[in-house]
């Protein structure tokens, strides 16, 4: 699946909500959880758990590994640095027994972070992704879903973490498996996975001119398949469609009607640049549309998703782009009822 997450549009898909097994692309979601936690302050990047005996017992060299040793303090910018640069099995287990106090308790709350998310496809088992009988699963329009909340709401923590060649620890050096590193023009993640149940799975993005792709490929044969597939199909997701500018970030693009508020709308905004994404030989017919449920009630809060833009093109099958509330609209007053009233009355 190839995805334009700045029109929303699906530029291919071949069977993208089939669940499959999605191996080490499974700390995606580990990382997010974390992400969401120290955006609010209930995580810090500098605090440091201590490796359990049962965590090193069970996690110790087991796959890739930063080799942690029972009574080792790590903080957690290092076990995020490893999971997401070297994918260390052993790092997930010490950040979910750390933060949640078992992996049980951290796999909640991957789901309920996916609940949110609308990844109504898939379910997690463990931190890590070690095959667990089918019981960790997603699909690939559910991953794009991820990589466009991992992207969008934590672009600082995105880029300190995600896409890094190597990570450096204890004198040892680790290499990321990422196919398009340094090779693709704009590559920056997000993680690849296998097992021999799974096999080779990637999640990737890259991003050139301030638009970004982001593309699931599940179950290639072996890893020069992989990479063959991921870079090409993302060359030709950027050389085969043009883009035609719509919206600025944080530019108003409409407004929603509010009722009992002090204002009788609210401007709706994109936190990102909003574009058509269009065949290269195509011509510029593009149709928008504002979708959502209203009106809206007071009281509104800024930053809350509360829409979409549906583009249309000539390709035929519609992007959406989520929207969201420009500014707060308290309950009106008694005042602003008569005004709005007056105001009604007129219309």
């Amino acid at each position: 699946m190839l995805v334009d997450l700045g029109s929303g549009q699906v530029l291919h898909a071949h069977q993208p909500d089939m669940p499959f097994l999605p191996a080490s692309v499974t700390k995606v979601m580990t990382a997010y959880v974390a992400f969401e936690q120290i955006k609010r302050g209930t995580l810090k990047p500098e605090q440091e758990y201590v490796v359990s005996k049962a965590v090193a017992h069970d996690w110790q060299g087991k796959g890739t590994s930063l080799y942690l040793k029972a009574g080792d303090k790590v903080s957690v910018d290092l076990l995020l640095r490893g999971i997401t640069t070297v994918s260390a099995n052993d790092g997930s287990a010490v950040l979910a027994e750390g933060f949640a106090g078992s992996l049980q308790v951290w796999a909640q709350l991957m789901n309920a972070e996916a609940r949110r998310l609308g990844m109504s496809n898939s379910h997690f088992h463990t931190p890590n992704g070690w095959p667990d009988e089918g019981a960790t699963y997603v699909s690939a329009r559910d991953l794009v879903r991820l990589a466009d909340a991992l992207t969008l709401r934590h672009p600082d923590l995105y880029h300190r973490y995600f896409g890094h060649k190597y990570l450096t620890w204890n004198g040892d050096v680790g290499r990321n498996r990422d196919p398009m590193l340094g090779v693709v023009p704009g590559a920056d993640g997000i993680k690849t996975g296998y097992t021999r149940e799974a096999g080779y799975n990637f999640l990737g993005s890259a991003e050139r001119e301030g638009r970004r792709l982001v593309m699931v490929i599940g179950g290639a044969g072996n890893s020069p398949e992989r990479g063959a597939a991921a870079k090409a199909l993302m060359e030709w997701g950027f050389s085969a469609w043009k883009t035609q500018p719509l919206f600025a970030a944080r530019a108003p693009v409409g407004y929603a009607q509010v009722q009992g508020g002090a204002a009788r709308s609210v401007p709706l905004i994109s936190t990102r640049p909003i574009h058509a994404a269009l065949p290269a030989e195509a011509g510029k017919v593009i149709s928008l549309r504002i979708v959502y449920k209203g009106p809206l009630v007071a009281p509104v809060r800024k930053g809350d998703k509360v829409a979409e833009l549906e583009i249309l093109t000539s390709t035929g099958q519609p992007g959406r782009v989520p929207l969201f509330t420009g500014n707060s609209v308290e309950v009106a007053g008694a005042f602003d009822r008569l005004v709005n009233g007056v105001v009604a009355f007129f219309r």
